[in-house]
């Protein structure tokens, strides 16, 4: 069983960026949203560096892995820019995503199964150099096997169907998501990977999830950014804490 202590928020802090950016300068800072999060229970901190630079910007990684007193997890896509500038880093973590320039933010997950030739020595390159590799993938079989066949020790299963689905109010489909994450969550677990969770999620989809004790983590950025607009980052981050200690509880409870 995995304790109510091993359940980490990761919190990412692209889109404090994304509104720097709107207006041009250096404010919000990320850095400074990175430390507060952390202040408030964050266990660490993830930031996506995409090829348009849309949000976080090259500069942005490295002040984040100077200053921040946290795991940094580097999302970014599998290229060979990617790839240098990652090991230059040298993050805490990195964690694989597809990426497309015309998409709003990740759609889908990371195709291992149809990549294993181009991410295998990606993967092997990050562990040499003693970086963690996740995989961002949907709650499928195959994928999952894919991601043993890779050797990285992480996958992160995409959330976003599920989260979508009922907030569409689509309640037959929410049904079939959650029960394809259960599936993915402990055929993963047993396959030896850790397991995180990330997208699209809320406080109480947080809640929810965090009652599948195999997950380790969970990553959320662009609803806690949001909420921080009205309540501010650091009450924002504690109540997404105290929402996944309740559904952690409630997985002891049962266990």
């Amino acid at each position: 069983m995995t304790s109510l202590s091993k359940l980490r928020l990761g919190v990412n802090v692209d889109h404090v960026a994304t509104l720097r950016n709107a207006r041009g300068g250096r404010l919000p800072d990320p850095v400074r949203a990175a430390q507060l999060a952390i202040e408030a229970g964050a266990a660490g901190i993830t930031a996506h560096l995409r090829e348009d630079r849309r949000h976080i910007r090259d500069e942005d990684m490295q002040r984040l892995k100077d200053e921040i007193r946290a795991p940094l997890n580097f999302e970014m896509a599998a290229t060979d820019e990617m790839v240098a500038i990652a090991l230059r880093t040298r993050p805490h973590a990195v964690c694989l995503v597809p990426e497309r320039r015309e998409e709003r933010t990740t759609e889908g997950g990371l195709d291992v199964a149809g990549q294993h030739n181009a991410l295998a020595p990606a993967v092997s390159r990050f562990s040499d150099a003693g970086v963690r590799v996740s995989l961002f993938i949907a709650a499928d079989e195959r994928q999952i096997e894919a991601a043993v066949g890779v050797r990285a020790p992480v996958v992160e299963l995409h959330t976003g169907a599920w989260c979508d689905a009922i907030a569409e109010a689509r309640a037959d489909d929410a049904a079939a998501e959650w029960a394809r994450l259960c599936r993915g969550v402990r055929l993963a677990h047993a396959a030896g990977l850790e397991v995180h969770a990330g997208h699209g999620l809320d406080y109480a989809t947080a809640e929810t999830i965090a009652a599948l004790p195999e997950i380790a983590e969970l990553n959320i950025g662009h609803f806690l950014i949001g909420e921080a607009v009205f309540i501010g980052l650091d009450r924002a981050v504690r109540q997404m804490r105290d929402a996944m200690a309740r559904g952690r509880v409630g997985a002891d409870a049962v266990s």
